[in-house]
C-alpha cells in the first residue's frame, strides 16, 4: 500500500548527451540532465527575467537500453520525462554528508532531437511501475486525440 504520491513530470531541454553504464548484473543505467526554465516580467523594473532549473534523470533496464540503442537523448533535444523523485545520501572524502536528487524515470518521450534523421521522435518508452520501474519491452504511440465526452452529464 502506498502512503503517498511521488510523481515528477518535466518537459525540457537535454543538457548533456545521455551516458549509459552497465551494472555487474548486465542491466543498463542511463543518466542525463534536463533544463526547465520559467520566465516572468519583473514588476519593479519591467525587465524580462528567467530562471533555469537543472534536473538529473536516470533510467534503468530496457528503457535505458532502447533509448541508447536509438541514440535519442542528445544535448539540445527536448524530452518529456515522467518518474519519481529520489534523493541519495553519500559521504564525500572528508566524511561530510552529501545529497543528490534525481528523477527515476519510467517514461521518456523524445519530443525533438538534435541528431539528424532520428527515427523515433514522438514515440515514448514506458516503464512498468509495479515491477520497480523495470520497463516494458514495447514502444507506446502517444495519443493526440481528445477523449470523447458524453453530453448527458447527470449534474
Amino acid at each position: 500500500m502506498n502512503k503517498g504520491v511521488n510523481k515528477a513530470i518535466i518537459v525540457g531541454n537535454v543538457g548533456t548527451d545521455a551516458e549509459v553504464k552497465y551494472m555487474p548484473n548486465g542491466g543498463a543505467v542511463m543518466e542525463f540532465s534536463v533544463a526547465t526554465s520559467e520566465t516572468w516580467k519583473d514588476k519593479a523594473s519591467g525587465e524580462q527575467k528567467e530562471k533555469t532549473e537543472w534536473h538529473k534523470v536516470v533510467s534503468f533496464g530496457k528503457l535505458a537500453e532502447n533509448l541508447a540503442k536509438h541514440d535519442l537523448i542528445n544535448k539540445g533535444g527536448k524530452v518529456y520525462v515522467e518518474g519519481r523523485i529520489q534523493t541519495d545520501k553519500w559521504q564525500d572524502q572528508n566524511g561530510n554528508d552529501r545529497y543528490t536528487t534525481k528523477i527515476n524515470a519510467h517514461t521518456i518521450q523524445v519530443l525533438e532531437s538534435k541528431r539528424p534523421g532520428a527515427p523515433e521522435i514522438g514515440k515514448q518508452y514506458a516503464g512498468h511501475k509495479s515491477q520497480g520501474y523495470e520497463p516494458k519491452d514495447n514502444w507506446v504511440e502517444p495519443s493526440n486525440k481528445a477523449p470523447t465526452l458524453d453530453d448527458d452529464i447527470p449534474f
